[in-house]
């Protein structure tokens, strides 16, 4: 008979073993990995969209506030920060709207970052859009890494 705080999956999903349950796993059954989930940001920065897409979309735009430098070679931007190179291909991209990057290495496929231009129609007013995924445990960091980017987005196009 399971213990009563056994918390498997299904039945016999602990054993009594030399007077206390062991959980045991099934076979087939994996644990659960963690996830990177998507998040979103919004900084509103009232400047034109193009003047904006290229800060966001060339690698002299991007050496301006992303990275200390960026390369381009066809669609893979190879970002370097001091000693560090990081490669990312642009997966998907419409200009002065959006364009978005997958890191290279990264081994979830589904995870990219992005940043899109949006334009309110009452005021004009432009905003940056940024999509971004990370595991929850690194999620404040990354915020703050945003943050502390776009700060530098808006210094460098003097807002």
């Amino acid at each position: 008979m399971p213990a009563s705080g056994c918390k498997g999956v299904g039945p016999g999903c602990c054993v009594f073993y030399k007077n206390c349950y062991i959980a045991i796993q099934s076979p087939g059954i994996t644990k659960e990995e963690p996830v990177k989930k998507k998040y979103e940001l919004e900084y509103t920065l009232n400047s034109s969209p193009n003047v904006l897409f290229n800060r966001l979309s060339t690698p002299g735009g991007l050496s301006e506030w992303f990275a200390d430098d960026v390369n381009l070679q066809g669609s893979v931007y190879t970002f370097i920060w001091e000693s560090t190179e990081q490669q990312a291909e642009v997966i998907q991209r419409k200009d002065n709207k959006y364009i978005r990057f997958r890191w290279i290495e990264e081994e979830d496929d589904h995870s990219y970052f992005e940043f899109r231009l949006t334009q309110d129609e009452l005021t004009g007013d432009v905003s940056l859009l940024i999509t971004d995924f990370a595991y929850e445990d690194e999620k404040d960091d990354a915020i703050d890494l945003w943050d502390t980017q776009v700060a530098e987005l808006k210094h460098v196009i003097g807002l």
